[in-house]
């Protein structure tokens, strides 16, 4: 891998790693319809997306796949859910490789996470989907889970949905919490569909990022949410994001934050350095188009390889 249209990668070099990418599969079994802003969404196409990416994948041979999360739709029939699942991941399963999966909202519409982490095989603790690894020694991957303390996917009573409800209540005052109406700026973020990472999980990730930093080595954070207003609607933010950034900016190892849930994508250098890229959903691509890609890694810097519908991307650090 490290070619792109016959040119070599940057200065002739062979990446350290490469990782496959795609977002927002989002199946379900019926017919196309639109988002509420009237984009269109071909439920029954994205399966196909994704069996190019893993055909492509497996000449290319990444060392992994991410995915960064929404598998099936909301409107999925919910007795087909567990099914939808299945049958998407069977269709990852079918790279020669692992596959690391982050939870999105339309995941939690489908199935609660005590259903859907072990289907995901998500390595999480007491239900919750963060977790972290290194590949090699010069990289560490951080999974966020985006909706860790959320209004859908835990129990009714439980502390997580409780102090969703909390904030959400406090927020957003309009009846319906997945509508933005009268919400200004950065507030739009605080809609039901999104979410946040709670205290345990932000003294996970300062420890993860401690530890990185010891070891020198180059860390690149993952979540289905975007966390930088630069790169995404604010209407599509994690509702701490603030929060999330000011443990990551402590340390110098946080070379990138990768996204996904803003199905349009988009790219941001934040003012501590670090690259933010939100990646193109594979669910809004039309018959016979695609979005998904591979990024290879270097010491100074993540080249992406978009097809199609996903861009192309260089995020050299410190730049």
């Amino acid at each position: 891998m490290g070619y792109a249209n016959g040119l070599l990668c940057p200065q002739g070099k062979q990446p350290l790693l490469s990782f496959g990418i795609i977002s927002d599969v989002q199946y379900a079994d019926i017919p196309d319809g639109c988002s509420f802003l009237g984009v269109p969404r071909y439920y029954r196409h994205s399966i196909c997306v994704l069996q190019r990416a893993v055909q492509k994948w497996n000449q290319e041979k990444p060392k992994f796949v991410l995915h960064f999360g929404d598998i099936v739709d909301g409107f999925c029939p919910k007795d087909q859910s567990m099914i939808a699942v299945k049958k998407i991941v069977d269709e990852f399963d079918k790279f020669n490789g692992p596959v690391y999966h982050m939870i999105g909202n339309h995941c939690l519409y489908n199935l609660p996470r005590d259903k859907l982490l072990p289907l995901l095989r998500i390595p999480g603790h007491d239900g919750r989907a963060y977790f972290d690894f290194s590949p090699i020694p010069e990289y560490r991957f951080v999974i966020l889970d985006g909706y860790d303390i959320s209004a859908i996917g835990w129990p009714e009573d439980h502390p997580n949905t409780l102090k969703a409800l909390k904030v959400l209540q406090e927020r957003n005052p309009n009846s319906d919490k997945n509508s933005p109406n009268g919400l200004v700026g950065l507030e739009r973020r605080f809609l039901k569909f999104n979410g946040g990472v709670g205290k345990e999980q932000l003294e996970w990730l300062d420890h993860v990022l401690q530890e990185a930093t010891e070891l020198n080595q180059n860390v690149v954070v993952c979540c289905h949410l975007p966390l930088d207003p630069g790169a995404s609607s604010f209407a599509a933010l994690l509702w701490n994001y603030d929060e999330v950034m000011d443990v990551i900016h402590r340390y110098s190892c946080v070379k990138v934050c990768l996204g996904g849930h803003a199905h349009k994508g988009g790219q941001s250098v934040d003012s501590h350095g670090v690259h933010h890229r939100v990646l193109e959903a594979a669910l809004e691509c039309p018959p016979g188009t695609d979005a998904f890609g591979h990024i290879d890694a270097f010491n100074d810097r993540l080249s992406l390889f978009g097809n199609d519908r996903m861009k192309s991307s260089e995020m050299v650090f410190g730049h």
